[in-house]
């Protein structure tokens, strides 16, 4: 199985997973958004959140991790999900530092959470990232291999696939931009 493929569907499912995730965490848990509305998170053309992407890649790979020299399995696991949090949690910390510093931009603000670092990274987040890589190792990861040996044995399907979702993050930046106008052309003539 070739490496590059498997690594480039999970950050493109883990992109994608990620914008859901958020998606739908804005519209009812965010305290930022009384009015429950839909929110999009992402700051790129299409349903993409490479942190997601990345966090996905990186759970991948830490899940390779041998820690069979812990005698009990609920440790192994319980310190595998640590090792999958914090390693997330320092991605996230990074990141936040790259958009802030260098793009000028804050795409998230955790400062209003107990515990954060620089409104970057908060335990509260940590352990939401603890638990979705539980969620990843129990639920994802034991079928990631067959789909992604599947689909790079398929390459014709995954083409297709890929041709879709094209075609779908086309057909969605277009309608975004013709909402966008709408809603701007409804304020300047209210």
């Amino acid at each position: 199985m070739n490496l590059f493929l498997v690594v480039t569907f999970l950050f493109f499912a883990g992109s994608i997973g990620g914008w859901l995730i958020e998606l739908v965490w804005r519209r009812f848990f965010s305290s930022n958004n009384p009015e429950r509305k839909w929110i999009n998170p992402g700051y790129l053309t299409g349903p993409y959140l490479p942190l997601y992407g990345f966090s996905l890649t990186i759970m991948f790979f830490l899940s390779l991790i041998d820690v069979s020299f812990i005698e009990k399995l609920w440790l192994q696991k319980t310190v595998l999900f640590i090792i999958m949090a914090l390693s997330i949690t320092i991605f996230e910390y990074i990141a936040g530092l790259i958009f802030i510093r260098g793009m000028k931009i804050k795409l998230w603000d955790y400062s209003r959470c107990w515990g954060n670092f620089q409104g970057i990274i908060c335990p509260l987040y940590s352990f939401f990232w603890y638990l979705l890589s539980a969620a990843y190792y129990f639920l994802i990861h034991p079928r990631v291999q067959n789909w992604l040996y599947w689909f790079t044995n398929h390459l014709g399907f995954s083409f297709v696939v890929g041709l879709f979702f094209g075609l779908l993050i086309s057909d969605f930046s277009y309608t975004m931009n013709i909402m966008n106008k709408l809603r701007k052309a409804a304020k300047e003539s209210g």
